[in-house]
């Protein structure tokens, strides 16, 4: 039975510190200035042989109804909903403020457990304040410190209390291994990635059906990488929605700096990345650049050119100017799917969803040995690497040794004096031959063995 804890506070007092401490990864941004968090994120939590879910939530503030802070709030109120009992945090070195007293009642009202936590109790000077939590009404305050990992054993032995009694192993179902069948099922690890302000977190609003994430018309709403659990039509999605990323140049703030690289590991750890462009802006140098890296990364790519209900004309023909564009733009993913969306309005959603499983399942593609050598016999006879210093390249034959993405190793002589061009030559022969569109290729060079290497010359 799973049970979970949503982690609540003022901003600022080390809720998403205590968050990184209980799922054991640095995966809550954290930083001195107030308010980081926005959107609430969850993760798989443990503490000590105690097994929950735990969510980050943004700190809780007045605002204006409509506004950024407000809808933050909301999104705290949620996940307090969603929640079996609730952490309470304040910030033991400054004591209690106005602001703790009125959101420990919004707590009492949410007629959930709460346990009182004193965050920042390391040293003389956390007592005082600790000792002040007490006129809140919800118990006697747990003295931990997060950032340090003490007090982590008094926290345990409050939240055994409310945690319900684990099954008996014996009587537990034992999981069978995943045949292939299932293994094709799970969840699709996708990122969604672009430049600020692209409207990636309405597009998966849409697909979630509810304003599961933060939006506004600021650019930078969106700082964490937040994952979502979405069924599209019966098949799973694990969905990241990321930071907005600039070029380097303009990225000043450390807190802006944590975001991008937090954005950059959800790159690394989805298997598909859906690269979102501004239909008004599209092609930017920022789009190269990250496209690149998507590149570089190995992931499966898809390209959504988000705002389309916003474009005057929309027919067969601006799908085929950008089909060229982005083939022009993009060599080094020649044939990448692109999809014309709406976030807003949801044009265009079916279409991408699909294309995304297209993707994932040409990046997990595997060519079987005879018919990638057949096709690398005439490849190399329709066009035969060049000679470099008056010899000849030898090209024995190639092999793929795995997929995600589809990797290869090429067998030939001289592998450090074939050049980058006749590689490029190959790959999108490949592509087009084994029908790999926008896959990203791994072909590696490794020199075979020469079986008379170790004989030594007979003296003359």
């Amino acid at each position: 039975m799973s049970f979970t804890i949503a982690i609540i506070g003022r901003p600022n007092v080390g809720k998403s510190t205590l968050f990184n401490r209980l799922v054991g990864q640095k995966l809550a941004l954290v930083d001195d200035l107030p308010g980081v968090t926005r959107d609430r994120r969850e993760g798989e939590a443990r503490l000590g042989d105690l097994e929950f879910t735990i969510i980050d939530t943004a700190g809780l503030d007045e605002g204006a109804k409509g506004s950024l802070t407000a809808r933050m709030q909301e999104q705290t109120e949620a996940a307090i909903a969603q929640a079996d009992a609730l952490f309470f945090v304040i910030d033991a070195r400054i004591g209690l403020t106005p602001t703790d007293r009125a959101f420990a009642d919004f707590a009492r009202r949410a007629n959930k457990p709460v346990l009182l936590v004193a965050n920042k109790s390391e040293g003389k000077h956390g007592d005082a304040g600790a000792m002040e939590s007490f006129a809140l009404g919800l118990g006697d305050p747990i003295q931990i410190s997060a950032e340090h990992g003490e007090g982590m054993g008094e926290l345990y032995d409050e939240l055994a209390k409310l945690m319900p009694e684990p099954v008996d192993e014996d009587e537990a179902e034992v999981d069978e291994p995943l045949t292939e069948e299932e293994a094709a099922t799970r969840p699709i690890r996708v990122a969604i990635v672009g430049r600020p302000n692209a409207g990636k977190s309405t597009m998966i609003n849409y697909l979630l059906g509810e304003e599961r994430l933060l939006t506004s018309p600021e650019a930078g709403t969106t700082r964490d990488s937040i994952a979502v659990e979405i069924d599209w039509k019966g098949r799973e999605f694990r969905v990241f929605d990321t930071a907005g990323l600039r070029r380097r140049s303009r990225i000043e703030e450390k807190l802006e700096k944590l975001s991008v690289a937090d954005a950059l590991r959800a790159v690394r750890f989805a298997e598909v990345v859906v690269m979102m462009m501004d239909s008004q802006n599209r092609f930017e140098e920022q789009d190269l650049r990250i496209a690149d890296l998507i590149e570089r990364e190995g992931r499966a790519m898809v390209l959504a050119v988000n705002k389309w209900d916003l474009m005057e004309t929309k027919g067969g023909g601006a799908i085929s100017s950008l089909r060229r564009d982005a083939d022009h733009w993009l060599p080094q993913v020649k044939g990448v799917p692109i999809v014309a969306v709406s976030g807003l309005m949801g044009e265009g959603i079916d279409r991408l969803m699909q294309a995304i499983q297209d993707a994932y399942a040409l990046w997990n593609r595997r060519v079987s040995t005879s018919a990638l050598n057949r096709w690398f016999e005439q490849a190399v006879q329709a066009n035969p690497p060049p000679a470099v210093s008056g010899r000849r390249l030898k090209l024995n034959y190639i092999t793929q040794t795995k997929a995600r993405p589809p990797s290869f190793v090429l067998f030939c002589s001289r592998a450090d004096a074939v050049p980058q061009s006749y590689l490029r030559y190959l790959t999108n022969s490949m592509r087009e031959t084994f029908e790999l569109p926008g896959t990203p290729v791994r072909i590696t060079l490794r020199e075979k063995a020469n079986p008379f290497a170790h004989k030594r010359k007979r003296p003359s």
